[in-house]
C-alpha cells in the first residue's frame, strides 16, 4: 500500500527496513493504516513464491512447500497457487496451530519499500514437512535466507540441504536482506559451512556478508561459500560468476515504476535459464531483461503472456549480438 513518510513516523516503523512483528502488532498496524487499505491489493507472496511463479510461467516445472493457517488468508493463498498451476505441499495437520503469515509492503512516494512481516504459522514448518521424493527428483532446491529466522524453519533448511547433497541435487539460496545477514549470521554460517551451488544477492547484501565494498575481495569471499553466484547491482547490471569466469552484464535502461519485484524475477528467470540448457551468461541476460520488465509495473509479477514475450525478445537479442 502507498503511504507517506509521516505515516511511517506515526506507526514507528523504520523506512526502507524489514521489521518482524507479532500478530497483535500486525493488527495494530492494519488498524492505523486502515484508510490506505481501500487502495491496497492482496496477493499471495513471499520472495520464494514470486521466483517459483516466474519459473513456472516461463515454462519450467516447479514444486512449492508452504504452510498456511485455516483462515481466509490461507484459503486465498492456496487458491492462488492452484490458479497459477503450481504444485505444492501444505501440511494440513498444522492448519489450526496458528494464523497465516502476512507481510505489509508500505511504499513511500520516493518508491522505497518498507516491510512489516508477521511470519505466523509458517514458522513451525519443520524438517518433518520435507517431501524427500520431491527433493530427489529436482535439479535444484531453492530457498530464501528468511528461513533462518525461526529455529523450526532453520532446522528444516539444514535437513533439506543434507538430503539434496546426498542425492546430488543442487542448492540455490538467496540472501534475503542485509538485516538477516547481520542478525542471523551464525545460522547462515551453519548453512554455508559447506559451499552451496548458487547464491543470489544484491550489492548491499554482498557487502554486508563480506564486510567490504572492494568488489575483488567480495568476489573472492563469495567463492568460499558458493560454487557460483550472482550479484545484482540495480542500474549497474549484474555480476555473474559461473564457477570459472566472472561476467559483467549490463542492465536494461528503463524508467522504473516499482522495483520491489526485481530480485525475485531475476532469480526466477535465471533459474529457469540454467535448467533449460542456457549457460550462465545467457541466463543472466534473460534475468536482466525479465527484471527490467517487471519494474515497469506495480507488483512483483508479470502475466504469462508477458513472460512469453520476454523469452521471444531475449532469443532475438541473443541472435543479434
Amino acid at each position: 500500500m502507498n503511504v507517506t513518510d509521516n505515516d511511517l513516523e506515526k506507526i514507528e516503523i523504520g523506512k526502507g527496513r524489514m521489521t518482524f512483528v507479532n500478530e497483535n502488532r500486525q493488527h495494530e498496524l492494519l488498524y492505523c493504516l486502515r484508510r490506505h487499505l481501500l487502495h491496497s491489493k492482496r496477493t499471495s507472496g513471499g520472495s520464494t513464491l514470486n521466483a517459483i511463479l516466474a519459473i513456472a510461467q516461463f515454462g519450467g516445472q516447479t514444486f512449492y512447500s508452504c504452510q498456511v493457517g485455516n483462515d481466509d488468508n490461507g484459503r486465498f493463498y492456496l487458491q492462488d497457487l492452484q490458479t497459477a498451476g503450481i504444485d505444492y505441499h501444505h501440511n494440513e495437520n498444522h492448519d489450526d496451530e496458528g494464523t497465516t503469515g502476512t507481510c505489509l509492503i508500505l511504499t513511500t512516494p520516493d518508491r522505497k519499500h518498507t516491510h512489516c512481516i508477521f511470519v505466523g504459522v509458517n514458522e513451525i514448518q519443520s524438517e518433518y514437512d520435507i517431501l524427500s521424493d520431491i527433493v530427489v527428483a529436482s535439479d535444484y532446491v531453492y530457498f530464501e535466507a528468511y528461513m533462518v529466522t525461526s529455529i523450526s524453519t532453520f532446522t528444516n533448511i539444514i535437513r533439506l540441504c543434507e538430503i539434496a547433497r546426498v542425492n546430488n541435487v543442487k542448492i540455490a539460496m538467496k540472501f534475503s536482506d542485509s538485516d538477516i545477514i547481520m542478525n542471523y549470521h551464525d545460522r547462515l554460517c551453519e548453512i554455508l559451512k559447506n559451499p552451496i551451488d548458487l547464491l543470489f544477492c544484491n550489492r548491499t547484501e554482498a557487502i554486508s556478508w563480506c564486510q567490504t565494498d572492494e568488489i575483488d575481495i567480495v568476489v573472492d569471499k563469495l567463492k568460499l561459500i558458493s560454487r557460483t553466484f550472482v550479484i545484482t547491482r540495480g542500474v549497474k547490471g549484474a555480476l555473474v560468476y559461473d564457477g570459472i569466469q566472472l561476467h559483467d552484464i549490463a542492465s536494461q535502461e528503463v524508467d522504473a515504476i516499482d522495483i520491489k519485484g526485481a530480485g525475485d524475477m531475476f532469480a526466477g528467470a535465471f533459474l529457469f535459464g540454467i535448467t533449460h540448457a542456457q549457460d550462465y551468461l545467457s541466463a543472466g541476460h534473460l534475468a536482466n531483461l525479465a527484471a527490467a520488465t517487471v519494474i515497469l509495473n506495480h507488483g512483483s509479477r508479470l502475466s504469462i503472456d508477458k513472460q512469453k514475450q520476454i523469452l521471444v525478445q531475449n532469443n532475438h537479442l541473443q541472435k543479434t549480438t
